[in-house]
């Protein structure tokens, strides 16, 4: 009895294995490569405009700026960047479904008059897992990202009565811009099991959503999201990428995923990834990604204070034709011109960091390096 309850639980387990592996729907690797040989060596930022703290601030109707939007992807424009990373919220769905099409429309047009397809993110564990509608918070002096809200937040993430919500949002978004080629691509979920250790991890264990019970949660509903896109009819390829901080973590072995990883290798069409480290490390990172036989994109790099920079990564990734947009754009209310370390200790009373952490530009238009601008345009030939 014993030995066959063993065999019983082995052919469940294949027979899992088999139906999270199919990923129905996913793009075939020949269909992810031919549409990844029409596009021209992506580069670009996370971007949200320098007057809003978050997503939210950057798509309610209240505080939406077309002009400072237009203003500033211009100046991507002038540089060679053509696409941008985007973050979309479930809240603004709920608030005013109709409204949020709209803008994010008209946010659309103002890219493309800049020649930029951004990729669209629909759901973001990072950051403070209470969202809330309505005028946002003052940043906190002195904090890296201080008002950035996840997607969904603690209280619908854990409430299984508001998924089917959150299954509205996905596919009437996604469902409403299926066939826009101003888009890039849809990334289903960033970093997903980040725990939020160092920030808000606190504020999570107060509400007993432990990190495991989280990330438990999120592995169950990626698969999901996934489903809930290609049901919406999208012709645009799908992702969400895993993402490291230190170097020697092992992707080139499937047997070394993690549930998590797992889930997003196995039903990207398109491979992304993040990587906040050296020129070294990314040399040796590119080919164990090249190797899984589907394009390459870096959704987050550069951060000057762990030495990943412009200069060092941009050259290496063009030569492998590998995408790379950078975290932030213009310096402003989201602060991640600060380390991530300004948590733990803030940088207020005349302490500044020795160097930017992020960002590309300053509040004045003026580049914060002109090397790095450089080195930009050199690599977009701009």
């Amino acid at each position: 009895m014993r030995q066959l309850s063993v065999l019983l639980l082995l052919f469940i387990s294949v027979l899992t294995y088999g139906q999270e592996t199919s990923a129905p729907g996913r793009w075939s690797a020949a269909k992810a490569n031919a549409w990844y040989a029409k596009e021209p060596f992506l580069v670009g930022a996370n971007y949200v405009p320098a007057n809003a703290i978050n997503e939210l601030e950057m798509f309610q109707a209240e505080t939406f700026d077309p002009a400072t939007i237009d203003k500033e992807l211009a100046m991507a424009e002038g540089i060679g960047m053509n696409t941008m990373r985007v973050f979309l919220h479930d809240l603004l769905w709920q608030q005013d479904a109709e409204g949020f099409k709209k803008r994010l429309d008209q946010f659309l047009s103002i890219c493309a008059k800049h020649r930029i397809r951004p990729m669209l993110v629909l759901f973001d564990s990072c950051w403070d897992p209470y969202p809330k509608l309505g005028k946002q918070r003052d940043p906190v002096p002195g904090i890296h990202n201080s008002g950035w809200v996840q997607s969904p937040g603690a209280d619908a993430l854990t409430d299984v009565s508001q998924h089917p919500r959150l299954e509205a949002y996905v596919k009437g978004i996604v469902g409403a811009f299926k066939n826009d080629k101003r888009i890039l691509a849809w990334d289903t979920w960033n970093e997903p099991d980040n725990a939020n250790d160092n920030n808000y991890g606190r504020n999570e264990k107060k509400i007993e959503l432990e990190n495991s019970r989280k990330i438990g949660i999120i592995t169950r509903l990626l698969p999901q999201v996934f489903q809930w896109c290609r049901a919406a009819g999208a012709t645009q390829p799908l992702t969400s990428g895993p993402w490291i901080l230190w170097d020697g973590h092992d992707w080139s072995n499937p047997a070394k995923w993690t549930p998590m990883e797992k889930v997003q290798f196995e039903n990207s069409d398109i491979i992304t990834f993040h990587q906040y480290s050296t020129a070294d490390a990314l040399t040796k990172l590119l080919p164990v990604l090249q190797k899984m036989g589907r394009p390459v994109i870096c959704t987050e790099y550069m951060a000057r204070g762990v030495d990943s920079k412009f200069q060092t990564h941009l050259p290496i990734a063009k030569q492998a034709k590998v995408g790379m947009i950078n975290w932030g754009f213009v310096a402003g209310k989201t602060q991640t011109f600060l380390p991530w370390d300004s948590w733990q200790k803030p940088y207020v009373n005349g302490r500044e960091p020795s160097v930017w952490f992020h960002e590309v530009y300053k509040q004045d238009g003026t580049p914060y390096d002109p090397a790095e601008t450089a080195a930009i345009r050199q690599a977009t030939k701009k």
